[in-house]
C-alpha cells in the first residue's frame, strides 16, 4: 500500500528536472499514505514516484517503486495476494526476483503476458506500468475498485496520483466543474468513475486499464462483475467455507501486525471468527466505534462478538463537536468530496487503530454480492405493491406520508417513504432514488440540474442488476473510496476478503432465493455463518455504521451548518442557498429528514472552498506550460 503519482509528457516536453520536482510534489502531498520510504524515478518525458507503506517484504529496504532488467518500471499502491504463485510460475520461465516485495512479480509477468498480464493478477491495486521500449504507459486499477487514481490529459502529455488533492499540485490547473458530475454528486454524495467534480480530470474504473502509447490512448476493460453472468447452482456452504477462509488466509499472509473493524454485525463478526480460526495464534485486535446515541451505538455488539473470540477491542467515540474539524482536514488531505458521514468514525478508529496496526480486516462488499440492503427487498416486493388497486396504493401513500420523521438509525419510516415515494419509475432508477441523498425536486429547487443515467440496462433480473450496478458505483466510489482515504489518512490499509476474486465469482452463481428469501436477506450468508456464530448475532437486524446526524444537525451541529449552506462558495457554482436554507428549515420543523441531502451540500461548500484555495496555489507552482485542451474518451 502507498502513494503513487507521475506524470509523462508527449514529445517529450518539459525538462526531466521539472518532471522529477512535480513527481516530488505530489508524493510530498501524499506522505501521510507512506511512512515507510520514497521512491522516484525520471527519464526523457517519463517521471514516477510512490510513497511506501510496508505491508509485506518488510525484512528488505524494499524500494517503493521497482525498475526491471528490462527497462520496465512499475509503481503499485496496492497489494499483489498471488504472489507466492506467481513468483514460483516465474521462476519455472527462467525469472529471477530476487526481491520478497509482492510488487516484484509485476514486471515479469507483464513480460509474459504483455496487456494479458493483469488477469492473472489477484488483490488490490492502482498501478502505473511504464515500458520504455514500446514507449508505453499503463494505469489500471483492480476488479472492484478498492484502490483509486486520478489522472488528467492534455495535449502535453499525462498526469496521475492516488489524491486527486496530489493531482492538483502538479497536473494543470484548470478546475472547471462538471455540471454533470455535480448532478450525480448531489444526488448520491459522490462521483461514480471516471468522473470527479473537475470536468478534466478523471478516475480509472474498476477493472479498467488505460493503455498510453506513442501519443494515443486506448481505454480497455480487462474485467467485468460476473454478477448476473454466470450460470447459477445450488449453494454449499462446505464449498464457500474453503473460499472464504482462503481468501482471508491470502490477504493476512503479510509482515505486519492487523486487526478488524468490529461492529457486531454479521459481516464483520464473521470475518472476525473466521479469521481467529486460519490465524489461531494470531491475537486478532479489533476496533469499533460508539455513539453515546444509543440507537447509533454497536458497541455491546462488537463486545460480546470481542469477547466470544478472545479479542482484545479497543472503543472509539465520535462526538458533535469533533466533526467540523474533520471534515475539513479530510477534505484538505484527499482532494475529492465524498458525502457519507461514516467516513468520519472511520477517520477516528482508524486513527486509534494506527498505534497498534498497519492494516485492518474489513467487511465491505458482503451486501452488494450476498443480497444485504433493504432497497433489495424493495427490489423483490416492489412489483408486488405495483399490482395492487390503486385506491389502496393511494391509501398506503397517505399513511406513509403521515408517520412522523425519526432520528434513529434504520427508521422504519425513512425506509418506507422511500418505498412509496419510487413506485413510478422503473426499477433501477426506483433503486437510485431510493438511495438518493436528494430528491430529482430538491435539485431542481436548488437550481441544478438532475444526472442523467446513460446506465446499460443489461436483460437481468432486477435483483441482479441492482446488486450490480451497486458493486460497479457505490462500492467502489464511495464505499471503498471511505475506506482508502479514511484509513490512509493514518497509514493503516483496509482490505475487505469478501473482494476476493474467488468470494465474488461464487457469490455470483448463487440464485436469487439463495439472496433474498422473503423478508431474510443474505439468506445464504447467514445460514453460512451458523458454523461461527450465534443466532443473536446471524440474524441481527442490519444496521451498518452511520452516524446520528439528523439529531446532530437540530442540535449541536446546527450553527455551523446553517453558515455552510448559507456561504458563498455554493453561491458561486449556481446553487440557491435560500432553496439550501429552506431544506435545513424543513429538517429543523421534523416535516422530513434531510440529513443527507443537507450533509451532501455542507461537505460540498467545505470542498468548494478547497478547490479555489489549491486553484490559487496551482497557478503560481506549476513549471510545465498549461494546456487547457483536456479530454476522456468514455461512455459518459
Amino acid at each position: 500500500m502507498c502513494g503513487i503519482g507521475g506524470v509523462l509528457m508527449n514529445h517529450q516536453k518539459g525538462s526531466p528536472e521539472a518532471i522529477t520536482r512535480q513527481v516530488q510534489a505530489m508524493l510530498s502531498a501524499m506522505r501521510h499514505r507512506g511512512p515507510d520510504g520514497q521512491a522516484e524515478y525520471a527519464s526523457e518525458s517519463i517521471g514516477m514516484g510512490a510513497n511506501r507503506l510496508a505491508i509485506r517484504g518488510i525484512d528488505q529496504a524494499q524500494p517503493p517503486l521497482f525498475v526491471h532488467e528490462s527497462g520496465v518500471v512499475v509503481a503499485c499502491n496496492g497489494e499483489i495476494d498471488n504472489h507466492r504463485t506467481l513468483r514460483t510460475s516465474l521462476a519455472a520461465q527462467g525469472h529471477v526476483i530476487e526481491s520478497s516485495s509482492d510488487i516484484a512479480v509485476i514486471a515479469p509477468l507483464y513480460l509474459e503476458k504483455e496487456l494479458g498480464f493483469l488477469e492473472h493478477l489477484d488483490g488490490v491495486f492502482a498501478m502505473a506500468l511504464w515500458d520504455p521500449r514500446r514507449m508505453r504507459l499503463i494505469l489500471a486499477r483492480d476488479r472492484a475498485g478498492e484502490r483509486h487514481l486520478y489522472y488528467a490529459t492534455s495535449a502535453l502529455g499525462i498526469w496521475f496520483a492516488s489524491e486527486l488533492a496530489a493531482l492538483q499540485v502538479a497536473a494543470p490547473a484548470n478546475t472547471e466543474m462538471g455540471r454533470q458530475s455535480l448532478a450525480h454528486y448531489l444526488r448520491s454524495g459522490y462521483c461514480p468513475s471516471p468522473r470527479t467534480l473537475f470536468a478534466r480530470q478523471f478516475k480509472v474504473c474498476p477493472g479498467e486499464m488505460i493503455v498510453r502509447e506513442r501519443n494515443k490512448t486506448r481505454y480497455m476493460r480487462y474485467w467485468s462483475s460476473p454478477i448476473g453472468r454466470k450460470q447459477t447452482s445450488p449453494p454449499s456452504a462446505s464449498t464457500f467455507d474453503t473460499i472464504f477462509r482462503n481468501a482471508i488466509e491470502r490477504q493476512t499472509d503479510v509482515d505486519v501486525d492487523y486487526g478488524v473493524l468490529l461492529s457486531g454485525g454479521l459481516d464483520s463478526s464473521l470475518i472476525t471468527a473466521v479469521t481467529r480460526q486460519v490465524r489461531p495464534t494470531h491475537q486478532l485486535k479489533a476496533y469499533c466505534i460508539r455513539f453515546a446515541e444509543s440507537s447509533f451505538d454497536e458497541g455491546g455488539s462488537a463486545q460480546t462478538v470481542a469477547r466470544l473470540h478472545d479479542c482484545p477491542l479497543t472503543p472509539v467515540t465520535l462526538d458533535a463537536p469533533q466533526v467540523p474539524q474533520m471534515l475539513r482536514h479530510l477534505i484538505r488531505t484527499t482532494g475529492e468530496p465524498l458525502a457519507d458521514p461514516a467516513w468520519l468514525p472511520l477517520f477516528l478508529v482508524t486513527e486509534h487503530a494506527s498505534r497498534d496496526v498497519r492494516m485492518l480486516l474489513s467487511g465491505e462488499g458482503a451486501d452488494e454480492l450476498f443480497g444485504g440492503y433493504p432497497t433489495y427487498l424493495g427490489a423483490l416486493w416492489s412489483s408486488h405493491y405495483g399490482k395492487l388497486p390503486a385506491v389502496l396504493r393511494k391509501a398506503i401513500q397517505r399513511l406513509v406520508d403521515a408517520l412522523p420523521v425519526s432520528d434513529k438509525k434504520v427508521a422504519l419510516s425513512f425506509l418506507l417513504k422511500k418505498f412509496v415515494d419510487g413506485q413510478a419509475h422503473d426499477g433501477l432508477m426506483r433503486h437510485l432514488l431510493w438511495n438518493a441523498n436528494l430528491s430529482p425536486e430538491w435539485i431542481q429547487r436548488l437550481g441544478m440540474d438532475c444526472p442523467v443515467d446513460q446506465v446499460e440496462h443489461r436483460e437481468l433480473p432486477l435483483l441482479d442488476l441492482v446488486q450490480s450496478y451497486d458493486f460497479g458505483h457505490s462500492l467502489p466510489d464511495a464505499l471503498m473510496a471511505k475506506a482508502d482515504r479514511g484509513g490512509m489518512c493514518h497509514g493503516v490499509e483496509i482490505r475487505a476478503p469478501f473482494l476476493d476474486r474467488a468470494v465474488i465469482e461464487y457469490a455470483s452463481t448463487l440464485p436469487a432465493d439463495a439472496r433474498i428469501k422473503r423478508l431474510r436477506t443474505k439468506a445464504f450468508l447467514k445460514d453460512y455463518a451458523h458454523r461461527y456464530l450465534p443466532p443473536e448475532i446471524t440474524e441481527r437486524r442490519k444496521r451498518g455504521l452511520s452516524v446520528p446526524l439528523g439529531q446532530w444537525l437540530r442540535g449541536p451541529l446546527r450553527d455551523w451548518a446553517t453558515e455552510r449552506l448559507s456561504g458563498e462558495a455554493l453561491r458561486s457554482i449556481g446553487i440557491r442557498t435560500d432553496a439550501a436554507l429552506a431544506l435545513m428549515e424543513e429538517h429543523m420543523q421534523q416535516r422530513g429528514d434531510h440529513a443527507r441531502g443537507l450533509w451532501n451540500l455542507i461537505v460540498l461548500s467545505e470542498w468548494l472552498e478547497w478547490a479555489g484555495e489549491a486553484r490559487n496555489d496551482a497557478s503560481s507552482t506549476h513549471e510545465l506550460p498549461v494546456q487547457a485542451a483536456f479530454s476522456r474518451a468514455s461512455s459518459f
